[in-house]
């Protein structure tokens, strides 16, 4: 029998190894589904701005792409800002998300969390009001009710920022311009009762509060960039998956850039794939005009458009959602892994700046 200074010795090396035990699983409870196989947790939306994620998922293109002893997990979001906090939380590895969760996110983990590794579209966005709301300038807006996304969303700082240009103050700034942060689904349920006055929202909401909800466009956000570009949708990787697995981060831009080339050259397949799979995930497919008007307002493209996220970045300070200094966000993009996949199908590399 062991005596009680030999005893708590044991038990004391045993605690340790059992703490140690624990915390390897927990460190790769993310990348291992138990049988062997490494998982990819993959989150992007049920939008129209996302077709290269739902293309690419629905096509078996990323699947393929990254090997038989690779499972792919997807997870669907409403906004960004909730798949930034799965990402935080370990539960996805790579996502489809707009320009603004991905800069909070890179800030408040203080570069820790996350890269931007490729764009995925540019556009998309459009600000419809009600008829009945009689708003024909930015002056009317004054007094009224609109709805985003999401609170801190792309399209959240994208009205605000419209709304500060135009000398007019949110409620919670102390002014009379309401904002409802709300997800897609019910704003256009909102919109149709007439309890809000307008939206700023991604494609497929915008063309479907035009055509379901007789909404008129106030504007499409493409007049309000030069050239009519700016990042709607930007691709994401948690920074510890990548350290851990480039080889499967390359695996994965070289299907999203495979996609990205299926989806431009063959448009009609694409917009079918990609209703099929809203239906898939929401329960109800759209209308084909909603899908096909949808397509006309963006562009689906690998081009990260660094210039215009260094901009929305600095929209985003301005309404104070990224603390009281000016982030630097100099590390937030890697985009070597893109350009190596690029240079190896003969395409043109993106520029970091």
């Amino acid at each position: 029998m062991k005596k009680p200074f030999e005893r708590s010795l044991w038990l004391a090396a045993l605690a340790l190894l059992f703490t140690l035990t624990l915390g390897a699983c927990g460190g790769s409870a993310q990348s291992s589904n138990g049988s062997g196989q490494t998982v990819v947790n993959l989150g992007y939306f049920p939008n129209v701005t996302h077709a290269v994620a739902i293309v690419g998922v629905a096509r078996g293109t990323f699947q393929s792409a990254l090997g038989s002893n690779v499972t792919l997990d997807t997870k669907t979001f409403n906004a960004g800002p909730a798949l930034i906090e799965a990402l935080f939380a370990n539960q996805i590895d790579i996502g489809y998300v707009g320009p603004n969760p991905a800069i909070n996110g890179y800030v408040k983990s203080h570069g820790a969390a996350l890269r931007i590794i490729a764009g995925a579209a540019s556009g998309g966005a459009l600000f419809v009001v009600r008829p009945g709301a009689h708003i024909k300038t930015a002056a009317d807006l004054a007094g009224k009710k609109l709805a985003t996304p999401q609170l801190g969303g792309t399209q959240d700082i994208s009205l605000r920022y419209y709304l500060q240009q135009h000398g007019l103050k949110t409620a919670d700034k102390g002014g009379n311009v309401q904002i409802v942060p709300t997800d897609s689904a019910n704003i256009l349920t909102l919109f149709k009762q007439g309890s809000i006055d307008g939206a700023w929202v991604a494609e497929p909401w915008g063309t479907r509060l035009l055509i379901e909800g007789k909404g008129q466009l106030f504007l499409d956000e493409r007049s309000l960039w030069p050239d009519g570009k700016f990042v709607t949708t930007n691709v994401v990787v948690r920074k510890q998956f990548m350290d851990q697995h480039p080889d499967l981060v390359s695996k994965f831009l070289q299907a999203h850039v495979a996609t990205i080339q299926y989806i431009t050259s063959n448009s009609a397949s694409a917009q079918s794939i990609v209703n099929s799979e809203i239906k898939r995930i929401t329960g109800k497919a759209l209308p084909n005009t909603v899908i096909a008007q949808s397509f006309t307002n963006l562009d689906i493209t690998y081009d990260p458009l660094v210039s215009t996220l260094m901009s929305s970045a600095d929209r985003a300070y301005a309404l104070g959602f990224l603390g009281s200094s000016k982030p630097e966000l100099s590390g937030i993009y890697n985009l070597a892994p893109l350009n190596q996949v690029l240079t190896s199908k003969g395409l043109a590399t993106v520029s970091g700046s």
